[in-house]
């Protein structure tokens, strides 16, 4: 009889694990932003962490080194046509979004391979499109949001936003 007891026993423990660790959420959930810029339509899919009292810009995401500008996967941006971004070509397609942030400005990056997890696999021979903008300083964003306008995108998190310019 005390086989049967241990067994339930362990068979209990071992559900109620089980539902508890599917109740947890991930720190960084899955967001899509989806917009109009111009006329081409355009998908932003990427990881939102939060700032969760972490300092982010120099810190967490070091200056100089490059970042796949979301949590988890690599962020990526699809457009159903070509843009023009900060005055250079990039066609219609789907790329990876890489960034390097400096104090004042970054460069974001579009890469031809879209299916990355993270940077170790990044080529920059795969880059299809480097510009360098200028960063703002924005109200404090909690959680790492894209935005879409018809004018360009921006990357908002913390307490800096990151603005691209399209058409």
């Amino acid at each position: 009889m005390k086989p049967i007891k241990t067994t339930i026993a362990l068979f209990a423990f071992l559900i109620g694990f089980a539902s508890h660790a599917q109740d947890k959420k991930p720190l960084s959930t899955a967001e899509t932003a989806t917009g109009k810029i111009g006329n081409a339509s355009v998908s932003i899919s990427y990881g939102s962490p939060s700032v969760r009292d972490r300092e982010i810009w120099g810190a967490l995401i070091p200056y100089g080194q490059i970042w796949r500008a979301g949590a988890n996967a690599a962020t990526t941006f699809e457009s159903d046509k070509a843009l023009m971004i900060e005055g250079k070509e990039l066609p219609a397609g789907k790329y990876s979004v890489f960034i390097i942030p400096e104090k004042d400005n970054a460069t974001v990056i579009f890469n031809k391979e879209p299916n990355q997890r993270g940077t170790e696999k990044y080529e920059e021979s795969k880059d299809q499109l480097r510009v360098k903008v200028k960063t703002a300083t924005i109200a404090k964003t909690e959680k790492l949001a894209y935005v879409i306008t018809a004018k360009g995108f921006a990357l908002n998190w913390d307490k800096i936003s990151i603005p691209v310019s399209a058409k």
